[in-house]
């Protein structure tokens, strides 16, 4: 909860305004867990959570059901230092390892760091939305950043 309202209150990593509560975040966690997506998380030698990260549904139609959208967040403590680059590696890993074919990055145009992060992951840019938020009084634009996975072998449209 508290990475998550430190990058609502200071960042524009998400565009929230308000910070999360418990339950909300407890909320998100159980659902996220329920539906068989991963929460990874690394702690450092004194069990703090140094960051965290996710997929989940990218669209709500069967026929995204290839592709997902993570997120990845680090303390602020603990940022530059290869957190975020351990988290992914772990999170595709995963999404290979359960039949994911497209892993999609929703990024702040502004955030250079978690850029960086993906380009050198191997994501590409797939495209920017123009002002699609609005936070601390100035219209923000978002970057779509995607990882292709030779996942699945065998594609269905339909469970057989």
């Amino acid at each position: 909860m508290a990475i998550f309202n430190d990058a609502i209150i200071h960042s524009t990593a998400l565009y929230e305004y308000e910070p999360r509560s418990l339950q909300t975040v407890t909320t998100w966690f159980e659902t996220t867990t329920k539906s068989g997506y991963p929460v990874i998380g690394i702690e450092s030698d004194t069990g703090e959570l140094m960051g965290f990260a996710s997929y989940g549904v990218f669209r709500n139609k069967p026929g995204y059901k290839y592709t997902v959208e993570h997120s990845v967040y680090v303390d602020a403590r603990f940022q530059r230092q290869g957190i975020g680059s351990l988290l992914m590696k772990e999170l595709i890993r995963l999404a290979q390892s359960r039949n994911v074919h497209t892993l999609i990055g929703a990024i702040d145009a502004a955030n250079e760091a978690s850029i960086t992060l993906h380009r050198r992951l191997g994501f590409e840019y797939c495209g920017t939305i123009k002002q699609a938020g609005f936070k601390f009084g100035r219209w923000l634009d978002m970057v779509f950043y995607q990882l292709i996975l030779p996942t699945p072998a065998h594609p269905v449209d339909r469970p057989s």
